[in-house]
């Protein structure tokens, strides 16, 4: 009997495809689950064993605090009456969260924190704080405050796990990751192959944006007649696209796609690159993936189990673009190594990341 809380269901970002993924899978006879969420963009959507209940929610902190306030009281009154036992807290955004109650048992779900996204992590700043310190100091105390509602935390990576333990939890931290609709990411063989090189993802400073460019560059200049594609948008998308400007035979930008229109791309391209320096988990690389495309990525902790060194792909130092780019280049030579790379990586997901059992061990957290 679980309460998951989180406003922002309805929307293409990584917590709300994480939630539609889990709540499909849930397995059969399992006590109701109730998804308290917002009515911002509100499609109609239902799951088998799930009530969704939507409280009035637009984007903005003042709506936070009025929507966590909602949700408290409605979580209180459903506690009392035995209709859950745990609540399940997924963030960010991190304001609901502050207004749980405390009685009633919390386990979160930490898709990533400020301490990582902040670039803080690791020892080498890869990436400049979009946050300015007074407002990194106001969310770690905001986390901080959440960690100690929480009596288990659930996150998605050993680098999560990690970032947790920097708060000073406790508690126990279990890594359970996010996985990839292998039913629906289905490679096409009949799909003509071209593109080389795909980017997929938000263009943004933590998701390695400027590296992105430096890799283009050299990967042009050591093969001039690359095909390139990047498949995204996001704060940085104008810088890109000026620097890009140079490249318009070998590059292309597609700006925002709906999540439908990503298979097609993933479809037609022959290796998957990415130069990010922050994932809660990899959505793209794991949909990638499942379509049989090697990825090359920096070699970070958040990869760790995923992308295994010239067994489902190729990894780089990070910031070494000169590796990046030959092994880039390596599996473009080289089709059948890309091919096995590629087939390696599916039955990984198949194995070790489908929804079915991920869903199974999401729930075996929640004690009875």
């Amino acid at each position: 009997m679980i309460a998951i809380v989180n406003p922002q269901f309805y929307g293409v970002h990584g917590i709300a495809r994480y939630l539609d993924s889990f709540l499909t899978n849930l397995p059969e006879g399992y006590p109701t689950i109730y998804l308290i969420t917002g009515d911002e963009n509100r499609e109609e959507r239902s799951y088998p064993g799930v009530e969704i209940i939507h409280l009035p929610y637009s984007s903005g902190r003042l709506s936070l605090f009025t929507w966590g306030w909602q949700a408290r009281k409605l979580i209180i009154r459903m506690y009392a009456e035995g209709k859950i036992r745990w609540v399940n807290l997924h963030f960010p955004p991190l304001i609901p969260g502050l207004l749980l109650p405390t009685h009633v048992p919390v386990v979160l779900t930490a898709h990533t924190t400020y301490f990582g996204m902040s670039g803080r992590f690791y020892s080498t700043r890869h990436f400049e704080s979009q946050w300015n310190a007074a407002s990194l100091a106001t969310k770690s105390w905001m986390e901080h405050r959440i960690f100690d509602l929480t009596r288990e935390v659930i996150t998605l990576t050993e680098q999560g796990r990690q970032e947790v333990l920097t708060y000073g939890f406790q508690g126990p931290v279990t890594v359970i990751p996010n996985g990839a609709d292998v039913s629906y990411f289905m490679p096409d063989d009949t799909v003509v192959k071209d593109i080389d090189v795909l980017f997929c993802g938000r263009i943004e400073l933590r998701k390695g944006s400027r590296a992105m460019v430096e890799l283009c560059h050299r990967l042009v200049a050591l093969k001039h007649d690359i095909r390139i594609c990047i498949v995204g948008y996001g704060e940085d998308e104008g810088w890109v696209k000026e620097a890009m400007g140079l490249y318009a035979r070998n590059v292309s930008m597609t700006g925002k796609v709906s999540f439908s229109e990503t298979q097609s791309y993933y479809n037609r391209s022959r290796v998957y690159a990415s130069t990010s320096y922050y994932e809660g988990l990899p959505g793209t690389c794991l949909e990638a993936m499942a379509m049989r495309l090697p990825p090359v990525v920096w070699d970070f902790l958040f990869y760790r189990g995923l992308v295994n060194e010239g067994e489902t792909g190729l990894l780089a130092a990070p910031n070494d673009f000169s590796a990046m780019a030959a092994k880039v280049l390596e599996l473009l030579a080289d089709p059948q190594r890309a091919e096995e790379l590629g087939r390696n990586g599916r039955a990984l997901l198949e194995r070790e990341y489908n929804w079915k059992k991920l869903a199974q061990e999401v729930l075996d957290v929640f004690k009875p």
